[in-house]
């Protein structure tokens, strides 16, 4: 999976979860650049980011990923598995 594909549909996932479409994801994004983005919000979305992509990430990813940019990273091995 390409990293466009990828981050087109974590665009969806932030843009439901977040409910703004305004919003644009890229690498460098972490919760400081999205308002609604708090503790409740973040298992909302890896949740969802795990539904949308059919996988699950494990506790030390979900706590030491910064920005999508980590997370992406994981996504795209996984789905090379």
């Amino acid at each position: 999976m390409k990293d466009e594909q990828i981050y087109e549909r974590i665009n969806g996932v932030f843009r439901d979860i977040f409910d703004d479409d305004s919003i644009t994801v890229n690498a460098n994004t972490t919760a400081d650049d999205i308002e609604d983005w708090d503790s409740l919000e973040h298992i909302n979305l890896i949740v969802a980011i795990e539904e949308e992509f059919g996988m699950k990430f494990n506790m030390n990813e979900v706590t030491t990923m910064k920005n999508v940019g980590e997370m992406v990273e994981i996504i795209k091995v996984r789905a090379t598995k």
